[in-house]
């Protein structure tokens, strides 16, 4: 499990806890709050790094899952930053996907599951989000791929593709903002359900793909219905 440090991570290692041991690879994960949890330090782009967590759960027990949840939010327009730093800030989210996928395919025991964390911005994008709504529909691609070339293996690779979702981060957005009642009911109405996810919420999406012996390939929408909306308020700025 990449990423598990917080938020949306923190969310899945406590709920894949109910299977069994977990190892959370994150650049800063914080103590383990359960003796479950295995806590393993790094960048998760990093191949080595990658190998150390799988390391970790093989003296467990038999790995079965990996879950590529580790994100960087960190944007930039194409007028006015250097084409090689849009290509770095893509590379940056996709890199880790990559590396996670690559580890999983070679050290997954037969039957295992890989789930990529994805957004709805993979297929729709939100101004001045261009690396990262890149890197996602590439991530995407990628479980696809996955799915093809290791299913005859009896490996499944699949995606969650996310709304917004109420992180720490997202607290964080809401409290620094000077209109956050106004944003907070427009990131609402985005959502047919009418309000933005839990981490809850994605975390038992991702066990559900885990263990949904004959899903794969798939993304699934985890965004309250987002992705069936039209306009989009959350788009801000012009280039």
């Amino acid at each position: 499990m990449t990423g598990g440090g917080q938020g949306i991570g923190a969310a899945i290692v406590s709920r894949l806890l109910t299977s069994g041991y977990v190892v959370s690879l994150d650049m800063s994960p914080g103590p383990a709050a359960d003796p479950r949890v295995r806590v393993v330090t790094g960048d998760a782009a990093d191949p080595a790094v990658a190998e150390r967590a799988a390391d970790v759960a093989s003296s467990l027990a038999p790995l079965h899952g990996w879950v590529n949840n580790a994100a960087v939010f960190r944007d930039a327009w194409l007028h006015s930053a250097p084409p090689l730093e849009v290509v770095s800030l893509i590379e940056r989210n996709l890199a880790p996907a990559v590396v996670g996928c690559a580890v999983a395919v070679r050290r997954l025991a037969a039957g295992g599951s890989i789930v990529n964390v994805s957004s709805h911005q993979a297929s729709r994008a939100v101004r001045g989000a261009l690396p990262y709504a890149t890197a996602k529909a590439a991530i995407e691609g990628l479980t696809r791929a996955v799915a093809v070339d290791y299913g005859p293996r009896g490996l499944r690779a699949n995606a969650v593709a996310l709304g917004s979702i109420a992180t720490e981060r997202y607290a964080a957005f809401l409290t620094h903002s000077p209109d956050a009642a106004r944003i907070e009911a427009e990131m609402a109405a985005l959502h047919p359900v009418g309000r933005v996810g839990e981490p809850a919420e994605v975390a038992d999406a991702v066990a559900y793909l885990l263990s949904a012996s004959f899903v794969n390939g798939v993304t699934l929408p985890v965004d309250g219905g987002r992705s069936a909306r039209g306009a989009d308020p959350e788009s801000s700025g012009s280039p």
